[in-house]
């Protein structure tokens, strides 16, 4: 009789794995093996602690002497005493009349005279444009007609400009030059006042403005025989030369 053979049964084909799992098996019961420790069981003592009653201890009681507050001060008797003044002086008494005026009181009628004020006339400045007054200021040396007046006062001007002129240093070194428009009134009495300057730097203001100052006195305008304050403005050109 042949023996008959399943071909599907083979038991060798899961070796390997079942190798491997028992291999890791005995791995694991060797490394526990070897890391188990343990320990030797010895007696502990345990201490008690025994506490004893606590003893009462008498505390004694200090008194403290304390001395009673002082009596009261007794209260302050005031007496009064009366004095019987005989009335010499007569006391008049003040009647108060009321000042409000009713519909039956009649106003009485008066006359108030104005007593004559003296009316103090106050002379005002008045200041009349150069080109338009009638008589123009007059420059010290200048005579003439009105026409040359103003042509004097033009040229003496000029002249007074040239004479004093004098550039400033420091706007020199820093090359500072321009027209500088100066602003000035010969008031009611002829002197130079209200100065005022306008240009591209201060220093050139100011120097513009001592020039004005060093005007003379002059002969005050006059506009209808009386002394009239004259606007008048000058330009100053402030030039260097090339060198």
């Amino acid at each position: 009789m042949e023996l008959k053979k399943n071909i599907k049964a083979n038991v060798g084909r899961n070796s390997s794995l079942y190798f491997a799992v028992g291999l890791n098996v005995m791995l694991l019961l060797t490394y526990l093996g070897l890391e188990h420790k343990t320990y030797d069981r010895g007696s502990t003592k345990i201490d008690v602690l025994m506490i004893d009653e606590i003893a009462d201890e008498d505390i004694p009681i200090t008194t403290i002497n304390i001395p009673p507050p002082p009596p009261p001060s007794p209260p302050q008797t005031f007496t009064e005493t009366i004095k019987i003044v005989d009335d010499v002086e007569d006391v008049e008494e003040t009647v108060i009349e009321s000042t409000e005026i009713s519909q039956e009181d009649v106003i009485e009628e008066r006359e108030i005279e104005i007593e004559e004020v003296a009316v103090e006339e106050v002379e005002e400045d008045i200041e009349v444009p150069f080109a338009v007054i009638e008589k123009v200021p007059q420059f010290p040396g200048c005579t003439g007609d009105n026409e040359a007046l103003k042509a004097c006062f033009q040229k003496k001007m000029t002249e007074h400009l040239l004479k004093n002129f004098r550039y400033p240093e420091t706007a020199i070194d820093l090359n500072i030059q321009g027209k500088v428009f100066v602003f000035f009134l010969i008031d009611k009495n002829g002197y130079v006042t209200n100065v005022k300057s306008r240009g591209p730097d201060k220093l050139l203001e100011k120097e513009a403005e001592r020039i004005i100052n060093l005007l003379p006195k002059m002969e005050p305008g006059q506009q209808r025989n009386r002394n009239v304050g004259v606007p008048y403005s000058v330009p100053i050109t402030f030039k260097l030369r090339d060198q």
